[in-house]
């Protein structure tokens, strides 16, 4: 009932998301308020994104993310339509680049601190646990935390909404690649090494809603260069839909897997 294609400047993916729901419903509530406001992203007033005191007390990083609201009648939404709904947030990105920030729309001038990145010099964007954190944050008003390490050892997230909590369940790869996607489902959360053998990057499983040519298994994540797609194409840096593949780094360095969406 709606789908989203990865196509962004001349990279067009060969990879689809389709939802059975539409996805003007998905993303209905991005029309109120705060969500409706990229002023409104962090709680620091936007007059003051780029002052001195921000420079001080959060420097490359920019100001931290505020806290959405959960959606309304929050507790009789299908866990259905809510992993649709992070997906669909997180679809709703793709083409963001990659860069050490903590909400997207934050664009510092040349002249901020910059932590070198591969896509380039300072420009709106995040890093990949600052997405996942985004996704479920502004998608649905569940905050893990924004440190990918951090985010990797939650046994519980804040939200929906404020003064609440979310129980995280932990997904293991107990029997290799094919059992390990038969156990994933949409927005459940896996963790990545590095080749230090360090939890450095964090990825969104698509699940059932992706769609590709060759059949491989989706993520979403914001990451840098070295992926490509079913074609043999360079998948840009930053969001992106990427394949799970069983020869390929983000399985062959899995950790765990987090799920925040349980089912009842």
């Amino acid at each position: 009932m709606g789908s989203v294609q990865s196509d962004n400047g001349a990279y067009r993916s060969p990879y689809e998301v389709k939802f059975s729901v539409p996805i003007e419903e998905l993303l209905a509530p991005n029309s109120s308020p705060p969500r409706n406001n990229i002023r409104m992203e962090s709680e620091v007033p936007f007059e003051d994104w780029y002052s001195p005191r921000v420079r001080k007390e959060f420097g490359s990083w920019g100001p931290e993310p505020r806290h959405y609201p959960p959606l309304n009648d929050v507790e009789r939404i299908p866990v259905s339509w809510k992993r649709q709904r992070v997906l669909a947030v997180a679809c709703s990105m793709i083409g963001l680049p990659y860069q050490h920030h903590h909400i997207p729309d934050w664009d510092p001038p040349a002249s901020w601190p910059w932590k070198e990145v591969a896509y380039g010099r300072n420009s709106k964007g995040v890093d990949c646990s600052d997405f996942t954190s985004w996704v479920y944050n502004y998608g649905l008003g569940i905050k893990p935390k924004t440190s990918v390490t951090k985010q990797a050892e939650l046994t519980q997230v804040n939200g929906p909404g404020e003064n609440r909590t979310t129980d995280v369940r932990v997904i293991q790869n107990d029997n290799g690649y094919d059992d390990l996607v038969k156990k994933l489902k949409t927005g459940d959360l896996l963790y990545i090494r590095n080749n230090k053998g360090i939890i450095g990057h964090v990825i969104m499983w698509v699940g059932s809603h992706g769609q590709s040519p060759d059949g491989a298994p989706l993520i979403i994540d914001c990451t840098g260069e070295g992926h490509r797609d079913s074609n043999g194409n360079s998948i840009p840096i930053g969001v992106n839909l990427r394949p799970f593949l069983p020869n390929e780094w983000y399985f062959k360095s899995f950790a765990h897997a987090h799920r925040i969406l349980h089912d009842e």
